[in-house]
């Protein structure tokens, strides 16, 4: 089987016409619409749409919500003897920036002490090892390429309002080390995984696959990790409304791609980068949401179709800050875990600098139970701690009354979370 930056450099071949035989899909291709170089650290300069690589095998039609809680509630005898894993999820990460250290010293000035634009990301990974220990896989969005070397320059010349990011090729080996024994899974289904262009995404990749962390996001198919048992298998899945990632908008497809990876694997979990950013976009609406001029999805809409086709827990991220949690049935969704670890040029001032890692055991049937948010928060220029105020608990809490009156979750102040 082909790895997935072997899959993510056949794009070319997939395109030319000088490919022996057009490739044979499952599904149709679904172009993201184009995007424009908008202010904000999750900006993107316009690239080429690239096509989205779909695996060739059977495509079922969707269950529905109450046939997918029925497939759950059944437990059949293959379901009923996989033992109980456990899911930690954090928001975006970012272990320092090789496009620009000029940040350094913009902070330094800022601070008033001196800052380096390399922190050891071993140290700066440390403090959250404590909220990971019970994991057997720890998701994480990863908030730029991974690389070194040149790259092609993402801004225009002269933009004030447009960011790249690029972490050191020694982070993916941390980010491997920080999740064990659990295995770390790094989503690249985001506005930044382009931003040492094509080829620096699949250096990303990689250095990621190469240090022992599998990616989702790249395509439309299931990362599969296995437990270290070897007996215990969870499914996971990237989208995003940019172009590096299967699109979050094209929820006929979302219900294609998750359902496929149900009906195959009991624990599905999904990841997605979308929605507005900021102070100003703490609450979830169901409606389509729109920042800066660019279609951000309707996350509501989003993570209602994944959970009816199967998913047991949907992990927002993109927001930059944290938002609120519903119960769906048996499964769970995180709107936005906000920035979990975020060392460079990012904005980290309330609220923004709240986040969290939400922990959630999933069932041998596919059934989200035993959930608990760990509240963190950050000081500049991007040092994380665990919250002993637990005020990211009480913000989720808060969020989720007033946002989801019916089905949020309840956060208590001890980080767990209940249904109503």
């Amino acid at each position: 089987m082909k790895s997935r930056h072997d899959r993510v450099g056949s794009f070319a071949c997939i395109l030319l016409v000088a490919c022996a035989a057009p490739a044979q899909r499952a599904d149709p291709v679904v172009e993201p619409s184009p995007k424009v170089e908008t202010a904000g650290p999750d900006s993107i300069a316009p690239e080429p749409a690239e096509a989205e690589v779909i695996a060739p095998t059977e495509v079922r039609e969707p269950l529905t919500e109450p046939e997918a809680a029925e497939r759950r509630r059944s437990r059949p005898d293959s379901a009923a003897v996989l033992r109980t894993v456990r899911v930690c999820a954090g928001g975006d990460v970012l272990l320092g920036n090789n496009l620009d250290t000029l940040w350094a010293g913009r902070a330094s000035t800022r601070l008033g002490v001196p800052v380096v634009p390399f922190q050891n990301p071993d140290e700066l990974l440390a403090p959250l090892g404590p909220l990971i220990e019970d994991a057997d896989l720890v998701l994480l969005n990863i908030e730029g390429a991974i690389g070194e070397g040149p790259a092609p320059p993402k801004c225009r010349p002269g933009s004030t309002a447009c960011y790249a990011f690029r972490q050191p090729v020694t982070v993916a080996h941390a980010l491997g080390r920080f999740a064990q024994p659990a295995r770390a899974v790094g989503n690249v289904a985001n506005n930044h995984a382009l931003d040492a262009g094509a080829d620096g995404l699949r250096a990303t990749i990689r250095y990621l696959e190469d240090a022992g962390v599998p990616v989702t996001g790249a395509d439309t198919l299931p990362t599969l990790v296995v437990t270290d048992n070897n007996r215990d298998t969870i499914a996971v899945l990237g989208f995003s409304t940019f172009r590096a990632g299967p699109n979050a908008r094209d929820l006929s497809a979302v219900r294609r791609h998750v359902a496929r990876a149900f009906a195959s694997y009991r624990r599905v979990v999904v990841s997605v980068h979308m929605g507005a950013e900021g102070r100003g976009a703490q609450r979830t609406l169901h409606d389509t949401e729109i920042f800066l001029g660019e279609d951000r999805g309707n996350p509501v809409a989003f993570a209602h179709a994944a959970v009816e086709s199967g998913a047991a827990v949907v992990i927002g991220h993109g927001p930059h800050v944290l938002r609120a949690a519903e119960w769906r049935g048996d499964a769970l969704v995180f709107y936005s875990l906000g920035n979990l670890l975020t060392y460079g040029p990012f904005n980290q001032s309330e609220p923004n600098n709240r986040g969290g890692i939400a922990c959630t055991s999933i069932d041998g049937a596919g059934r989200a139970t035993d959930a608990a948010l760990h509240a963190t928060y950050q000081i500049p220029p991007g040092i994380v701690n665990s919250d002993p105020s637990t005020r990211g608990a009480f913000l989720v809490d808060s969020l989720s009354r007033l946002d989801f009156p019916e089905t949020g979750a309840t956060v208590l102040p001890d980080g767990r979370i209940k249904r109503k």
